[in-house]
């Protein structure tokens, strides 16, 4: 049977199935393959029939028809206009189903072609800077990253979104975050990065929605201030079902789960806004606190800090196994500072009480070392949420004493890795930095 509907028209469809016939509700989505029907169930997967086996379609609800063609029509006067930084990862690959692996290897154009919807939010460019797994992104990506959203706002756009891949994409975000807002600017408009869980192919992605959702807010979002973590944000799903995405401060994010659409959350922070897609509508709600926020008095930064991928900034974990070696093998490699995820509030393993565990005093020794070789060495915690607090306990006393920084901070550890990098290309005293709120990323209350 063929279907006689508009797409994303919502349909109720009968078909003959091997356990007999069925029935099924969702939304009309482009066909996966010649021969099929697709629709988009509300569970959030996608749902193919060969038309052979369809029974009856029934039109529940008909919105506005989708064009497909190709968005590089004459753009809409009354539509703000939004450029899409395309750099690769998830969003933009599909599944190699000779070899099961997922590769990047969608243009930018496939990432517009594959959304009709876009047409309808904004008048869509696209630049294509990478097509890059997110593990493999370096410092002088961010600088490619930053130049390209500098270029598309000079050119016109009312916003940007990059496309990147999930696994680092909190790390971008920072990055980005403090190219332009560390020194007390603020981006020419919102700058939204967003990725996908699953593949742009597989029934159950999040890619459109994440997508429409970026380039929703990236258009028509709250005008950026610049203080709270909102010129560079990141839209991803709030929970496992489809229809909201959370926008995210982009300074103040960790990647929380490895598979799950929802795995993004704020880090000692919380959400900007809540965007809402439905068949229908694209809406947001902006959250009480974000707008409770004052106006910035922020100047815009068309200028944004580059990043020297010169600096060696290793990261080690307080446990049983850090020793001594650690240290000085750190600092013989030239190290420009070092950062320990600390236990709990803060701490390391460099008190010996029962004296049976010298590995601890020689940490000590070798941390000291380094604190009199001016080399920063940076506590962070592996608790993610809350802060770095080296006043409760007299260890924490004496790691600042010591010259340990970092007490007080409630930067989210990889934002603090960011954080240190920016400050040692700007040259600024990293001790001072550390203390600062720079762009919302060390807001001193915390959010349970």
């Amino acid at each position: 049977m063929e279907i006689k509907a508009d797409l994303f028209s919502e349909v109720e469809l009968k078909y003959n199935s091997k356990n007999g016939e069925s029935q099924v509700t969702g939304i009309l989505n482009p066909s996966a393959k010649k021969g099929f029907t697709t629709i988009k169930l509300q569970n959030g997967y996608n749902l193919s029939i060969q038309n052979d086996d369809i029974i009856s379609c029934e039109i529940i609800s008909n919105p506005k028809s989708q064009s497909q063609e190709k968005i590089t029509t004459t753009p809409k006067s009354e539509l703000p206009n939004v450029t899409i930084i395309h750099t690769g990862g998830t969003i933009a690959s599909k599944v190699d189903y000779k070899t099961g692996a997922v590769t990047a290897k969608f243009e930018p154009e496939d990432l517009i072609d594959a959304n009709p919807r876009l047409s309808d939010v904004a008048n869509i460019s696209a630049k294509k800077i990478g097509n890059m797994f997110s593990d493999d992104i370096r410092p002088q990506h961010w600088n490619l990253m930053s130049a390209a959203i500098g270029d598309a706002f000079a050119q016109g756009a009312d916003g940007v979104v990059v496309t990147h891949g999930t696994d680092t994409l909190h790390i971008t975000a920072a990055a980005l975050s403090f190219a332009f807002c560390g020194k007390g600017g603020k981006t020419p408009g919102r700058v939204v990065v967003t990725g996908s869980q699953r593949s742009s192919d597989r029934g159950s992605t999040d890619a459109t929605e994440n997508l429409l959702a970026a380039v929703y807010w990236a258009a028509y979002g709250d005008d950026v201030c610049g203080e709270k973590g909102d010129s560079v944000t990141i839209a991803m799903h709030e929970s496992g079902s489809d229809g909201e995405i959370a926008i995210i401060p982009g300074c103040s994010a960790r990647k929380m789960h490895t598979t799950k659409r929802e795995a993004f959350s704020a880090i000692n922070a919380r959400n900007i806004a809540i965007v809402q897609v439905k068949p229908s509508e694209i809406s947001h709600e902006v959250q009480q606190w974000y707008s409770d926020c004052s106006p910035s008095q922020r100047e815009v930064e068309t200028r944004p800090t580059q990043y020297s991928n010169h600096f060696k900034i290793p990261q080690l974990t307080a446990n049983a196994w850090l020793t001594a070696e650690q240290i000085e093998a750190m600092a013989s490699i030239g190290a420009s500072a070092i950062i320990i995820h600390g236990t709990g509030l803060g701490h390391l393993p460099i008190d010996n009480p029962q004296k049976d565990a010298p590995e601890n005093d020689e940490l000590w020794r070798a941390l000291y070392r380094c604190a009199n070789r001016e080399i920063p060495i940076i506590i962070t915690s592996q608790c993610i949420n809350g802060p770095v607090d080296m006043n409760v306990y007299a260890k924490g006393r004496k790691q600042q004493d010591m010259g340990l920084l970092g007490h007080g901070v409630t930067t989210s550890p990889d934002s603090i890795a960011v954080k240190v990098h920016w400050a040692l290309c700007e040259g600024k005293d990293i001790a001072e930095t550390l203390a600062k709120d720079l762009c919302g990323e060390n807001n001193q209350r915390l959010y349970n």
